[in-house]
């Protein structure tokens, strides 16, 4: 047996797949099939093509019904059912609120509380109407803008795993950037590991997390974060609030699903320390390795992990 790998810039990030195979040329095959799914999948949720489902959606005006594709609608719809388990902490909605800050200018300043206020009134996964029996969705307000950026990479990844394991392969990795959705063993039996990295030097890992059939998303303010007035402030905004999140550095996030890690690694990193353990501990199959801003690592009850020595 022997580990192939393919390296392709998709969805925004880099991804690398890998497989254990015995066969060259089917492990060749299995590859270009999951490099071709990922951009299938970035051809329907990507908001940056124009030409893309999720596109029509934000361009749609209110009260008129868009068709769409059954697995772009039971996104949309398990997306819903996420906001809810979160209490709005995860909003697929939310991202009309960036266009309120001007995260590039080096002037920085904050808008007004009746600016965030307005832009919030386009915020909310009750803006949404899904309609089963014709696979459709409506719109409430014209200026309601959907994103797929923290749930679609962990969509594809666990698309590229079914995919995979219904061609018969039993081993294998999908790795956006640093988050991973394993599933078998290595080539010498061992787990698929990957690295929690130090906020503040992301080529520095500061544990491992052994990953068995399982997946792990981290969000955080690695590279996109600013400092307004001596506060570290991140780019993510506060779906419920408005406003730029500040206290924590990172959130890792593992489970059996990569969709469901990508999601709830933006919700927790929302929560905050101690709502976000609290959260996470009542979840079945689900952990969680907090950094606040004081570079305090926090971890969620019965996780596995080694950590490095330096």
């Amino acid at each position: 047996m022997r580990e192939f790998v393919a390296y392709e810039k998709l969805m925004g990030t880099v991804f690398s797949l890998g497989i254990v195979c015995e066969n060259e040329k089917q492990a060749n095959e299995c590859l270009e099939m999951g490099v071709s799914e990922i951009k299938r999948i970035e051809s329907l949720l990507s908001e940056y093509q124009m030409d893309t489902t999720t596109s029509r959606i934000n361009q749609q005006i209110s009260g008129k019904s868009l068709k769409v594709e059954e697995e772009v609608f039971h996104i949309i719809k398990r997306s819903q059912e996420i906001t809810r388990l979160t209490e709005g902490c995860f909003d697929i909605t939310a991202s009309g609120l960036k266009k309120i800050y001007p995260f590039k200018n080096k002037r920085f300043e904050f808008p007004t509380q009746e600016v965030v206020e307005h832009a919030l009134l386009n915020v909310g996964v009750h803006q949404l109407i899904l309609n089963e029996h014709d696979l459709s969705v409506k719109k409430r307000n014209s200026n309601v803008y959907i994103s797929f950026n923290a749930i679609g990479k962990g969509y594809a990844s666990d698309r590229v795993k079914e995919l995979w394991m219904s061609m018969g392969i039993r081993s294998g990795f999908v790795n956006a950037s640093g988050d991973l959705c394993g599933f078998g063993t290595k080539v010498d039996g061992s787990y698929w590991k990957i690295g929690i990295a130090d906020p503040d030097d992301k080529k520095k890992p500061l544990l491992f997390i052994p990953i068995l059939n399982q997946a792990v998303a981290t969000s955080g303010d690695y590279e996109e974060y600013f400092i307004y007035k001596g506060e570290r402030y991140s780019h993510n905004i506060n779906p419920k609030t408005g406003w730029p999140l500040k206290g924590v550095k990172s959130v890792s996030i593992v489970s059996p699903s990569a969709e469901l890690s990508d999601a709830l690694a933006t919700a927790v990193y929302v929560m905050g320390v101690r709502d976000g353990m609290r959260f996470v501990n009542q979840l079945p199959h689900t952990h969680a390795i907090i950094i606040d801003k004081n570079n305090q690592i926090y971890f969620s009850k019965q996780l596995d992990y080694e950590a490095c020595n330096f």
